[in-house]
């Protein structure tokens, strides 16, 4: 009887336990798989190196011109 008194209080244990991390890693549930990626790239810090290497390897890009639209449509004054 004493071993099953110890199983059950081990195991309201185990259950309190993964209650709260459910509680604690509170789920999130996005719309769109692109409203996930915008909000893990808002959330995740990009390494310092990372970003320079991109800095670096983007020195050469031209920028893009104007959409065909704003230059037909441009104002003249």
């Amino acid at each position: 009887m004493k071993r099953q008194t110890k199983f059950d209080s081990t195991e309201q244990q185990l259950q309190a336990g993964t209650e709260q991390q459910t509680r604690n890693s509170s789920a999130m549930e996005f719309a769109t798989a692109e409203e996930m990626l915008r909000y893990d790239a808002t959330h995740t810090p990009v390494p310092e190196r990372i970003v320079q290497r991109l800095q670096k390897s983007a020195e050469g890009i031209p920028p893009p011109r104007r959409p065909w639209w704003r230059r037909l449509f441009k104002r003249s004054g």
